[in-house]
């Protein structure tokens, strides 16, 4: 759980990150898919990055509030990858010339980098190995190759980058394939390496949840706003006792999910052990974000079946959200067998 000391501090920092969500909220309303350049011209791109290397030197805690709100817009952008998981790695790994360029790039540059986590090895040199399912890949001038000798620099040009398909059209996943691609460097991992990769991937599956928490709370506002004005014998069908009860079931789903995503933020933000309140996050706020959607679709009766309400595009991303970097099943598994430990 989060402690006190950042729990007080967040605080302090309530108005800056309603600030942050406001503007953000602006510009994602604007235009569902934002290009990398907006990203880098905004700051969001080096939003973690620290201010020697030209970035704004926040926490992971003011990504979550921009993970947030392009759930709530269903936004198209490479945020997650190019950023959020850019960043994250390379700020785990020890200090030197080359991750410093790196950080640099991200916060100010064109070119953008994507993370891969997959099965990977070098020979050499050369890299070979596969992986499915990378967030915004394709696009990406350069990928850092998650490896067990380190992470691997690499050229796109020299992969295989292939767009995967997926039922959610506002995410962008590929798969990517070396075979004896050459490496321009390899960045070694600090002491620990399987930690380092663990926390990754928990930052990974709380950023998700984030996404989802924010697209949970866009479907209860969009519903209750429906409600008030839909009118049936007479009168809304809000005042129908049994659509107060499926208002009042999404919020209390939507309540639950944010205090175990801002636990979890917590956590990351201050670089501790995130293995028990990442699964717990991530299993829970992508499950209820699917029931929340769900449940919106059935409360919009016959137009939320249609494409032009909308609500089918948060009802995918919330089905995939809830199976990108584990399921709620792995995620409990995960749970469960460090309490049998």
């Amino acid at each position: 759980m989060a402690d006190k000391d950042f729990n007080e501090q967040h605080e302090d920092f309530r108005e800056y990150h309603d600030e942050l969500a406001s503007v953000a909220g602006d510009l994602l309303a604007k235009e569902r898919e934002v290009g990398w350049a907006i990203l880098v011209d905004a700051g969001w791109a080096g939003m973690e990055v620290p201010e020697q290397l030209g970035g704004a030197g926040a926490t992971f805690a003011e990504s979550a509030v921009i993970l947030n709100q392009i759930g709530r817009a269903a936004g198209t952008n490479s945020y997650l990858g190019a950023a959020v998981l850019t960043v994250g790695l390379l700020k785990s790994l020890p200090h030197s010339e080359t991750r410093d360029q790196l950080l640099t790039a991200v916060a100010g540059d064109d070119s953008r980098l994507s993370v891969v986590i997959g099965d990977f090895a070098i020979d050499g040199d050369r890299l070979s190995g596969r992986a499915q399912f990378v967030p915004d890949a394709v696009g990406a001038h350069r990928l850092l190759v998650i490896t067990d000798s380190g992470v691997a620099v690499v050229p796109s040009a020299g992969l295989t980058v292939a767009a995967q398909p997926v039922v959610d059209e506002t995410r962008r996943l590929a798969g990517v394939t070396a075979d004896a691609a050459v490496v321009d460097v390899l960045l070694p991992f600090g002491d620990e390496p399987a930690a380092a990769v663990r926390a990754l991937e928990d930052r990974a599956a709380v950023a998700i949840a984030c996404d989802s928490l924010g697209l949970a709370e866009r479907m209860l506002s969009a519903t209750v706003d429906y409600v008030k004005v839909r009118h049936q014998f007479g009168r809304p069908i809000g005042s129908f006792q049994a659509v107060k009860h499926a208002c009042a079931d999404m919020l209390v789903r939507i309540e639950v999910s944010r205090q175990l995503v801002d636990d979890a933020v917590a956590v990351v933000s201050e670089d501790g052990d995130t293995g028990v309140v990442a699964a717990m996050a991530k299993s829970y706020a992508c499950s209820a974000a699917v029931d929340v959607a769900g449940k919106a679709m059935q409360l919009h009766g016959g137009i939320g079946y249609t494409w032009e309400s909308g609500i089918h595009t948060y009802l995918k991303r919330a089905a995939l959200n809830r199976s990108l970097f584990g399921s709620p099943a792995a995620q409990r598994q995960r749970l469960a067998r460090r309490y049998l430990r």
